[in-house]
């Protein structure tokens, strides 16, 4: 594996040569250049490809690497200020999402994120999974709409065995599913009720959409019944997003007696329940069975993705769903995006077929505890007065901090500091009640960046 921070690297001092030469001019072979800049042929080769696809430079095979011809530009700057006028005044303001997917520069430590460090994702696996299933010709037809029946069936397993096949609708990712799913259910303008906090890219989702998110506190135990019920009649809303097991941020996971609670809550609404259940496969200790496996009415639509315990590109998820909100939301993605590409489809089904799954679930559980108890005894060490949850499962830490505190400075102090952590802000719909940091123990090196993260947060604190 070569890293991708080594190739933008490379790229970068690539431009800076080739802007000092002339059009026509050669440039060094590659083997010349892997010595020059100490780095794999592969990272060399990758460079180049990244500066030939800019129109830096053009291959001529046999020949050599030629920095290609520079287009003259028109001195006057081009006028996009018609634009405003034209596109009005809706916004949609990806911040929240895009705050989830930092990269890390050279020497920063992150400590936020929602993926697995790529020592932890199967890369193995998948490279093997994906080469068996794109050399079956078969791979490259148009797919069931719903999706391939054997992916069909192994997420339904996975819910429960009173799932059906013929319930399932394959997704491309869980916000894709998640996207669908709240169009499909709402209609531009109305109330959804979300847990506060929340998951980010669900209050952006919602926005971008034209929703109005209104949060409903949750404890220790989870969402509070009671007050979901009182915001059902204060709002008149008809869908409730939620995350019961390994909340995130909070790690929270609901009581049982609360998920028969806040399913009646629902029922006597005449609402849905969205259960986001992202985490079903990043468990330390074990969890309690999905909401849909509760439901006999088809209150709840389910949402289960693979990504967050595979890897960011492996975006395959599950929709869930019963009675006619199904075919909504079928139709929904359908006029999206059709379908999701077949051989990653494909290629999901040969992973979680194969001998390598269970042992790869495995090995995340053990270094995820490992890395969160590495966490937890950082920041209980390093930051007296801040509280902290200890999920049992999930990917993240939630820091609570004294009143006054801005956390949106401190983050940016932190990065100052050489380590990447998440404010809390994001993840309400409204005004937090204090401020909160968000902490992942899954996107950094290893434990001992996680030990040195935390002291760096310390300091900028």
């Amino acid at each position: 594996m070569y890293d991708d921070s080594s190739i933008g690297t490379l790229a970068t001092r690539l431009r800076a040569e080739v802007a000092r030469l002339r059009t026509g001019d050669r440039l060094p072979s590659s083997r010349a250049l892997t010595e020059q800049y100490k780095v794999s042929p592969v990272t060399v080769s990758r460079a180049l490809s990244t500066l030939a696809a800019e129109g830096l430079i053009v291959t001529r095979p046999g020949n050599g690497t030629f920095v290609a011809d520079r287009p003259v530009r028109s001195a006057a700057a081009p006028d996009f200020g018609w634009q405003a006028v034209a596109l009005g005044d809706r916004t949609v303001d990806a911040t929240g999402i895009s705050a989830m997917m930092p990269v890390a520069p050279e020497g920063m430590i992150a400590l936020s994120g929602g993926y697995l460090h790529a020592s932890l994702q199967p890369a193995r696996a998948l490279a093997a999974a994906a080469s068996r299933a794109v050399h079956r010709p078969s791979s490259w037809e148009r797919p069931p709409v719903s999706g391939i029946p054997g992916l069909r069936e192994w997420f339904a397993r996975c819910v429960g065995p009173d799932i059906a096949p013929g319930d399932v609708l394959v997704a491309s990712g869980g916000q894709a599913a998640l996207s669908a799913s709240l169009r499909a259910l709402l209609a531009p303008g109305a109330p959804l009720l979300v847990e506060s906090p929340t998951y980010p890219g669900v209050l952006v989702a919602a926005r971008a959409a034209g929703f109005h998110p209104v949060g409903v506190p949750l404890d220790a135990d989870g969402v509070r019944p009671d007050l979901l019920a009182e915001a059902f009649s204060m709002t008149g809303a008809r869908v409730f997003y939620c995350q019961p097991t390994y909340h995130n941020p909070t790690g929270t996971v609901l009581s049982a007696q609360r998920r028969a609670q806040v399913l009646s809550v629902a029922r006597a609404a005449g609402a849905f329940v969205i259960e986001d259940d992202y985490a079903r496969h990043l468990a330390i200790s074990p969890g309690p069975p999905p909401l849909a496996t509760l439901d006999r009415d088809g209150t709840v639509v389910h949402l289960t993705s693979l990504t967050k315990v595979t890897a960011p590109s492996m975006r395959i998820a599950a929709v869930i769903a019963r009675g006619p909100v199904a075919e909504r939301i079928r139709a929904t993605q359908v006029v999206d995006s059709f379908f999701p590409a077949r051989p990653l489809q494909e290629t999901a089904l040969e992973l979680v077929s194969s001998p390598s799954w269970p042992r790869h679930l495995g090995a995340v559980r053990t270094a995820l505890r490992r890395r969160r108890d590495t966490l937890a005894a950082a920041v209980a060490r390093e930051l007296p007065g801040v509280s902290a949850t200890t999920p049992s499962g999930g990917l993240h830490l939630w820091l609570r901090f004294p009143y006054g505190l801005d956390e949106v400075a401190l983050a940016e102090a932190a990065t100052r500091h050489g380590v990447l952590v998440s404010a809390g802000r994001p993840s309400f719909p409204a005004e937090p009640p204090a401020p909160y940091l968000r902490l992942s123990y899954s996107m950094a090196a290893s434990e001992a960046e996680l030990t040195e993260g935390v002291r760096r947060l310390a300091q900028a604190l």
